[in-house]
C-alpha cells in the first residue's frame, strides 16, 4: 500500500490572530501538515531553510521584509516552495498581483483585514489552492519588460479580421505578462481574456499588464468596443460576453451563473466568440487548473476556428490545456516562448 506524505506548509503572517486561523484551517484537513509559522518575511526566509515546506501561505504587508521580498529571495531556488498569497482586495490589490507576476501560483482574498473570526470563511478556498499548488510547477517569472514608449503617430489600423480569444487560470497572470509583452503595438487582432482570480483584483492586473506591452489592455465595462490594438480582461465575479454588430464588437458583462463555477468562466467568453466570430475565432488556453474552456474550445471548433493550447512544457499547471487536447479540440500547441509565432500563423 502506497503511503502518500502529506504537503508540508509554512503559514506566514505578521497578524499572531491570522496565523492561529490559518494554521488551524490547514491543520484540520486532510493531507496537509502544518510544519511551522513566521511573522515577517525574514523569519519565513529562515524556517524555509530550516524546514523544506512544499508550499508557503503568504501575507504580503508585513514589517521589514515583506511578501514580494520574499517572492525575489525565493525565485533563485530551484527547491523553493510553491506560493500562495493571502491578501485583501482593495489597496493591496496591486501588491497581490505583482506577486502572482514574480511567481506565486495561488491568490486567496482574505474576507476582512481586521482580526476577526470571519478569517475562518477562507478555509474551503484555502485548503484547495495550497493543494494546487502542490502539485504546480516552479516556473522562472518573465523579466521585466521595458515599458513601451508612447509615439505621437498613431497606428493605422484596419479592421480587424480575426479575434483572439484566451482564458487561463492558476499561472496566470505570469503567462499573460510573458504573452502580452511579446505581441506588437500593429498586432492585428483584438483580444478578450478570461482569468480565474478572486473578485476586486483584475483591475489591478489589467494595469499592470498595460504597464508590460505595446497595446492597450482594459478591465472590461459593458460596451467597450474590442478592436485591433486593445485587449480587454474580463471583470472577475462577471462572465465576459462578445456581441458583433456589423463591423463592431462590443463587451456585454454578465453576473448570472450560467451553469458554471467560474466567474468569469473561459467556455462562457469561448461561446460567445465562437457565436459572433465563427471561423474568425483564435482561442487560446493557457495554463490553469481544471477543464474551464473545454465546451468553449468545442464550439470554436465547430464553428470553423481555431483552438491553440500552451504545452505542458511551459505550464505551472498543466490542466486546462491537457483537458482541450485530450479531447482532440486543440489545433496545435506550443510553450509559450513559441505562442506568438504560432498566433501569427493563424491570426489574420
Amino acid at each position: 500500500m502506497t503511503v502518500v506524505s502529506p504537503i508540508r506548509v509554512l503559514v506566514v503572517d505578521d497578524s499572531a490572530f491570522a496565523r492561529k486561523v490559518l494554521r488551524q484551517v490547514l491543520s484540520s484537513a486532510e493531507g496537509l501538515e502544518v510544519v511551522g509559522v513566521a511573522r515577517d518575511g525574514l523569519d519565513a526566509l529562515e524556517k524555509v531553510a530550516e524546514l523544506s515546506p512544499d508550499v508557503l501561505t503568504l501575507d504580503l504587508v508585513m514589517p521589514g521584509l515583506d511578501g514580494l521580498g520574499v517572492l525575489r529571495a525565493l525565485a533563485s531556488s530551484a527547491a523553493a516552495p510553491r506560493v500562495v498569497v493571502v491578501s485583501s482586495a482593495g489597496e493591496e490589490s496591486e501588491l497581490a498581483v505583482a506577486a502572482l507576476q514574480a511567481g506565486a501560483v495561488e491568490l486567496v482574498n482574505k474576507p476582512t483585514a481586521l482580526a476577526t473570526e470571519r478569517l475562518y470563511e477562507l478555509g474551503g478556498e484555502l485548503v484547495a489552492k495550497v493543494r494546487t499548488a502542490a502539485g504546480a510547477v516552479a516556473r522562472a517569472p518573465p523579466e521585466p519588460a521595458p515599458s513601451p514608449e508612447a509615439s505621437s503617430a498613431p497606428v493605422a489600423r484596419a479592421a480587424a479580421k480575426s479575434l483572439v480569444v484566451v482564458g487561463t487560470s492558476t499561472g496566470g497572470p505570469q503567462a499573460l505578462t510573458r504573452l502580452l509583452s511579446e505581441l506588437p503595438v500593429d498586432f492585428p487582432a483584438p483580444l478578450a481574456l478570461a482569468l480565474h482570480i478572486p473578485t476586486g483584483y483584475t483591475e489591478a492586473v489589467a494595469r499592470r499588464l498595460n504597464a508590460h506591452c505595446a497595446l492597450e489592455v482594459f478591465e472590461a465595462v459593458d460596451g467597450l468596443e474590442l478592436r485591433p490594438g486593445r485587449v480587454v480582461l474580463a471583470r472577475s465575479g462577471q462572465h465576459l460576453k462578445l456581441e458583433r454588430h456589423g463591423p463592431v464588437t462590443l463587451a456585454r458583462l454578465d453576473r448570472q451563473p450560467l451553469r458554471t463555477a467560474h466567474h468569469p468562466s473561459v467556455d462562457v467568453l469561448f461561446e460567445s466568440a465562437a457565436r459572433s466570430w465563427g471561423s474568425d475565432v483564435v482561442g487560446l488556453v493557457l495554463t490553469g487548473m481544471g477543464d474551464d474552456g473545454v465546451a468553449g474550445a468545442r464550439a470554436i471548433r465547430e464553428a470553423g476556428g481555431t483552438v491553440l493550447t500552451e504545452s505542458e512544457s511551459s505550464c505551472v499547471v498543466y490542466g486546462m490545456p491537457r483537458a482541450v487536447k485530450e479531447a482532440g479540440l486543440a489545433t496545435a500547441s506550443a510553450p509559450l516562448e513559441g505562442m506568438l509565432a504560432l498566433l501569427r500563423r493563424h491570426v489574420r
